[in-house]
């Protein structure tokens, strides 16, 4: 028996039991749904584990929640190697996800507070390339293995290296510094200049003098709860919360429409094929991420492929259907077969992008979501992705019923989508948001930038700040005569009208 380890957290096999060293797993016929559960718990651990290790990271540091979790995770994932019975295996699989989510929760917000502004997309691109040759290399560690028990194992063993990250990472300084925890940050700079051998009187000056003048502030941390006092935060962080759940969501909805022609092409007919087909897809999806992003930017590039999604889906439901009418009529020429290369034609497109969609909402949750409440941010947007993949084996339980329906509401909240993407604010080249007021200046920039002779239809901050001395110049009106009072009036009022004020 040969597993395979599948995007999302999926348990394929080339047979249809498992084995131990005692007796046969029972997964086909009327246990078959067992398999779907195993595939459900490790989800459901996920979703959990975002939710709650995203809270933790922002109120104890992303250091401990990420050596808590690799720890955790070596305990649970080599306990799943010695599972007795699907139950224990599929309850063991829900607190490996749970792990599984504190340590890329933690490391992708560390990645994010680490970059400056220029490489944050370059480096998280970097960490995607790293997972998808992980993919890449799973069937082949399979096949050597031939056991499940070896291979889960073999999977868990390299976290073993990951405890060295304490040593090699530090505490985030950001988050330090955003929290109000100076002491801790005086102490991290002063790490970091005897490491790099710098002289804190010339090369940082300046710079411990303030520390010590606010070392008597008591930390400052704040739960994602706070969030929804806000007035523009909480809009763009649900926004990339339906994003990627429709990201993810539709997804599956592609990937199963794709596999339900794999009888009819030859291609699609071998597992290894249908598996490194789908890592290719996701592999050139990466790639145009780092070419569209570079030149439309955060919100141009999730707005061109949030369009290639609805549009691949709306084609595969509504033009399919058209085609499959003509196919009845004999004198129309066209075939079954035309039918189902167009439909894969659409369904490698929406995979394409769909998988863009839900990446680009993720990194962009990271980039406008403040320091002091990232990780719980950027757990609430994993956890939606998480939502999206969990319908796929709640389909697959009900044996595809409602598969159709399915995908008409995804393709729906496509098109919602693609309006709320134009409300989001461009991070590009921008400073990370410290506090929740930093977070709140983040405010939405026309798509496409004003032409110098055209004058805008709404002000900006520093436009708006010009008019601060408007009330004193109208208190230094009252003491000039009446003429010049007048005078003043009518220069104010003409200036407003110039501007587009009352």
């Amino acid at each position: 028996m040969t597993p395979f380890l599948r995007g999302g957290g999926e348990v394929q096999s080339s047979t249809s039991a498992m084995k131990t060293k005692t007796k046969w797993w029972d997964l086909v016929c009327d246990n078959a749904w067992k398999v779907h559960i195993a595939k459900f718990s490790l989800l459901v651990g996920l979703i959990f584990g975002y939710l709650i290790t995203g809270c933790i990271a922002d109120w104890v540091g992303r250091r401990p929640v990420l050596l808590c979790s690799i720890i955790f995770i070596l305990i649970f994932g080599l306990t799943v190697a010695l599972s007795v019975n699907v139950t224990m295996f599929s309850t063991l699989r829900f607190f490996e996800g749970f792990c599984l989510a504190g340590i890329i929760l933690t490391l992708y917000a560390l990645r994010i507070e680490l970059c400056p502004p220029g490489k944050r997309f370059m480096i998280t691109m970097v960490a995607s390339f790293v997972a998808i040759a992980g993919q890449l290399l799973m069937p082949g560690l399979a096949a050597l293995c031939r056991d499940w028990q070896v291979l889960q194992a073999l999977i868990i063993c390299p976290f073993l290296l990951m405890l060295l990250y304490w040593s090699v990472f530090p505490e985030s300084l950001r988050w330090l510094m955003a929290t109000q925890q100076f002491e801790s940050a005086k102490k991290l700079i002063l790490h970091f200049t005897q490491k790099n051998s710098m002289n804190t009187e010339t090369d940082i000056k300046g710079v411990m003098p303030e520390l010590e003048k606010e070392l008597s502030r008591r930390p400052k941390k704040v739960c994602i709860v706070k969030m929804v006092g806000t007035r523009n935060l909480w809009k763009n962080i649900v926004v990339l919360c339906v994003n990627s759940l429709t990201g993810f969501g539709i997804h599956h909805c592609f990937a199963r429409s794709m596999m339900g022609h794999e009888v009819k092409v030859p291609l699609l007919e071998n597992f290894y094929a249908d598996y490194y087909t789908m890592a290719s897809i996701t592999l050139a999806s990466c790639l145009a991420m780092c070419v569209v992003v570079r030149f439309l930017g955060r919100r141009g590039g999730l707005l061109l492929f949030m369009i290639l999604t609805a549009l691949a889906s709306l084609l595969q439901l509504g033009l399919l259907n058209l085609i499959g009418k003509y196919t009845q009529h004999p004198d129309s020429g066209m075939s079954d077969s035309v039918k189902d290369k167009f439909s894969i034609a659409f369904s490698i497109v929406g995979m394409f992008a769909s998988h863009a969609v839900g990446s680009l909402s993720v990194f962009f949750c990271a980039e406008i979501t403040p320091t002091v409440i990232r990780c719980g941010g950027l757990g609430l947007v994993l956890a939606s992705a998480g939502f999206g993949m969990l319908t796929a084996p709640i389909i697959e339980l009900h044996n595809q019923k409602g598969y159709f329906l399915h995908h008409i509401i995804f393709a729906c909240c496509t098109l919602i989508c693609i309006i709320c993407i134009l409300l989001l604010p461009e991070s590009r080249n921008q400073s990370l948001p410290e506090s929740l007021s930093n977070g709140e200046h983040y405010t939405r920039q026309p798509l496409l930038p004003h032409k110098k002779a055209e004058q805008p239809l709404l002000l900006t901050n520093a436009e708006l700040k010009d008019y601060s001395g408007l009330h004193d110049a109208a208190a230094a009106g009252d003491a000039l005569p009446d003429s010049a009072a007048a005078n003043a009036a009518n220069g104010l009022r003409s200036c407003g009208s110039a501007r587009g004020l009352p």
